[in-house]
């Protein structure tokens, strides 16, 4: 592989030696980069982190449940053609004028390669994959209405995130490499905490990351908190200033890390039958 076109992590995202190796393995092959894993464990990072490292602007489509594929191609604005036929503004013979590139429209202009993020794709219908099969194999799409194609000049680094909310098409699962991001195991939180906090407390390191995966292991919770949401717990500890041994009494602040009453409630009935069981 090329120097230049290989990512070697950052200062700023801890990524596992099978992560940089699966990323440069489709740099290489010039194909999509498709990432799973829970919430919260740094997909969307990722592309961040590659695009920084390796010196390209990232061009990120957020994907909604009504996003459609032609909108990352294309937009033909009809509205404001006739809006200037009307008023006598502007060429409106002139149809390119009324074209606007969507965000693979972008990425192929573009006059440098760029990182692509295709940010959570399992949120649209189950056609938008499928839609996307050619412009993502051939790099080009075509634009009826000016009768030209829109090839890609430099062909992309196309990053693309699921929460696994459903299952994608096999024929688009066929053309991604794929990696499944694991939960992050007690020694590689520590680096991630080290990475956005540094000098912290190793008291209160311990004593939290303890209580946190006690949390994850609890067989009612409902929502899991992620990486983030104990990243976001420790700022609140730190920035209170509440010391680690307070921790083995009530946990302050839980709807940092908890979102949702049942998970709540869930927790306290675990205090109250380990209570019970010390007695």
């Amino acid at each position: 592989m090329n120097e230049i076109n290989r990512f070697e992590g950052n200062a700023n995202y801890v990524a596992s030696d099978d992560l940089m190796n699966t990323c440069n393995v489709a740099i290489a092959l010039q194909k999509p980069l498709l990432i799973k894993g829970e919430p919260g464990t740094g997909k969307t990072m990722l592309a961040e982190a590659i695009a920084e490292s390796m010196n390209m602007k990232l061009i990120v489509w957020s994907i909604k449940s009504t996003t459609k594929a032609q909108e990352g191609l294309y937009v033909y604005d009809t509205v404001q053609r006739l809006y200037d036929s009307q008023f006598g503004e502007g060429n409106v013979k002139d149809i390119a004028q009324y074209i606007k590139l969507g965000k693979l429209g972008e990425a192929f202009s573009s006059d440098e390669q760029v990182v692509l993020l295709i940010d959570e794709i399992d949120k649209a219908d189950l056609e938008f994959p499928n839609d996307l099969l050619w412009e993502l194999d051939k790099m080009e799409f075509y634009i009826n209405e000016t009768k030209e194609t829109v090839k890609a000049k430099h062909r992309p680094i196309v990053i693309i995130t699921s929460n696994a909310e459903k299952e994608l098409p096999d024929a688009f699962l066929r053309r991604c490499i794929f990696h499944y991001i694991e939960f992050p195991a007690e020694d590689k939180m520590r680096e991630i905490i080290n990475v956005h906090f540094g000098d912290v407390d190793e008291k209160l390191i311990n004593m939290a990351l303890e209580k946190f995966y006690e949390i994850r292991e609890l067989r009612d919770i409902q929502k899991k908190p992620s990486t983030s949401e104990l990243l976001d717990w420790l700022q609140a500890l730190m920035i209170s200033g509440i010391p680690a041994e307070k921790l083995t009494e009530k946990l302050p602040f839980v709807g940092v890390l908890l979102k949702k009453n049942q998970d709540i409630d869930a927790l306290d009935k675990e205090k109250t039958r380990r209570y019970w069981a010390g007695r």
